[in-house]
């Protein structure tokens, strides 16, 4: 491969992207509305001195954020290290291209 060439990150469907989450460590919770609907999918992971947030509202609708691993409120950080939103496939793809340490 020459310098000029740009290897892609592998492209993860919404499903694909979950599973591959979990298996990096994520741990899931599901808020609910009061009458039990769920209102969003978010995964939490802490390591390396940083925290990575993956909220799921629709498929069209995903926001993920890598912070400092001493951010007080992980859900509205002061401070990040990394930030996406977009489409489900897009941010998962690029947050599961990041190197563990940033």
């Amino acid at each position: 491969m020459s310098s000029a060439e740009v290897v892609a990150p592998e492209t993860f469907d919404i499903e694909t992207g979950l599973a591959e989450l979990i298996a990096r460590g994520y741990q899931f919770v599901h808020p609910v509305d009061e009458t039990g609907q769920v209102l969003a999918v978010v995964g939490v992971r802490v390591h390396d001195d940083v925290v990575d947030v993956v909220r799921l509202n629709a498929e069209d609708d995903v926001e993920a954020t890598r912070m400092p691993g001493s951010e007080d409120n992980i859900f509205e950080p002061e401070r990040w290290l990394w930030r996406r939103q977009g489409d489900g496939v897009s941010v998962l793809t690029e947050i599961l291209a990041l190197p563990d340490a940033c």
